[in-house]
């Protein structure tokens, strides 16, 4: 060791921002270990390293006692004291016992400890990096795959994306650039581990909040969201601002907005419905683009009963149930829907003179 080794490890600390000292902790305690393993001691042991110079020492360490019983362990007052005459019984005297090739050894050893603790410092400054951005959306570029998983180059790290985390429509090879959202970042042994979606809620949710600015502004806020990924999603907004139409901002001037979140989304169909505090308003919204003569709600059951012209009951319920499902799922009801005629024949009520509930949504394909 020297002094060039000394300035080098300030050189870490102003370039990694690891400290100086705790390298030389860590330094410390990995030669003491190597003393032991090459020296074949069992010698309680110190080893030092000069903060200015780079010499490294080791000193014995031994108890001072009256009758040495384990020469390794102890030793006599005499002896002691010619090392220093101030040693007293119980005091632990250091005696160096440097060896001779010791600075083969510790350079070797200190090389190992400076690239380990780099390595440690770099995989956490890249795990507070995107611990932050967790529930954020990510751009990166397609390394490879294989049976499960996408490997997605993010820069710094390799993230995961597990196929079954891709939409029906999405096809990448190597190379392709690919949206996505974190989920989770996990700080393992191996490293920050982070994995992806491009099928969760959140990327539809993030999307809109970058492509909005209003929403990003806070004046409207995104209440709730479902998705049936690469199919079809609804959104319910809410405006905190009355003179601020909220479907309106997401839609855009002449359905820009939108659009860009839809080509993203490879095509999936987007209802962007109003948020309402009203149960059978909001349920009514939620079955966009479907028209609703009525909807009864029971509380207890935490369900609504939906009544629909008949010429709307296969919209409303949608393929495969799938516009009812999101419904659902968006408003937190269960909903039950009938035709006017299925009305009439199970509860006996006449068909609506009245027309349908006024709605608030639109529906982009």
């Amino acid at each position: 060791m020297s002094s060039e080794f000394i300035e080098a490890l300030s050189e870490i600390e102003r370039e990694k921002g690891i400290s100086k000292d705790i390298l030389l902790e860590a330094i410390e305690a990995a030669l003491i270990s190597s003393y032991k393993r090459n020296f074949n001691t069992a010698q309680n042991v110190r080893v030092d390293i000069n903060r200015f110079t780079g010499v490294i020492k080791v000193y014995a360490r031994k108890t001072v006692v009256e009758d040495v019983l384990d020469p390794r362990l102890e030793i006599s007052v005499e002896a002691s004291r010619e090392i220093n005459p101030h040693y007293q019984l119980e005091d632990i005297a250091e005696i160096e016992v440097t060896p001779r090739d010791f600075g083969r050894i510790a350079a070797q050893t200190a090389k190992q400890v400076v690239t380990q603790r780099i390595r440690e410092a770099e995989r956490g400054l890249i795990y507070n990096a995107f611990i932050d951005k967790e529930e954020d959306i990510v751009n990166g570029i397609v390394q490879r795959q294989d049976v499960r998983n996408l490997f997605i180059d993010l820069g710094k790290v390799e993230a995961v994306l597990p196929l079954t985390e891709l939409m029906p429509t999405d096809k990448f090879k190597h190379g392709d650039r690919v949206k996505s959202f974190i989920t989770k970042v996990e700080n393992t042994t191996k490293g920050p581990q982070i994995f992806l979606s491009r099928t969760h809620p959140g990327l539809l949710k993030r999307l809109f909040e970058l492509e909005v600015p209003e929403i990003y502004d806070g004046v409207v806020e995104i209440r709730s969201v479902a998705r049936e990924a690469g199919f079809r999603s609804k959104i319910a907004v809410h405006s905190r601002n009355p003179e601020v139409d909220p479907v309106g901002s997401c839609v855009g001037q002449k359905g820009m907005r939108v659009q860009t979140i839809v080509t993203e989304l490879k095509g999936e169909k987007i209802d962007i419905v109003r948020w309402s505090e009203s149960v059978e308003e909001y349920v009514a919204n939620a079955l966009s683009p479907s028209k609703v003569i009525e909807v009864i709600v029971h509380e207890q059951e935490k369900m609504a009963r939906v009544i629909v012209p008949d010429y709307q009951l296969s919209l409303a319920i949608g393929i495969k149930g799938q516009n009812a499902r999101l419904a659902a799922k968006l408003t937190g009801w269960k909903i039950d829907i009938k035709s006017e005629t299925q009305a009439e024949q199970e509860f006996g009520r006449p068909k609506s003179q009245v027309g349908t509930m006024h709605q608030d949504s639109i529906s982009i394909d």
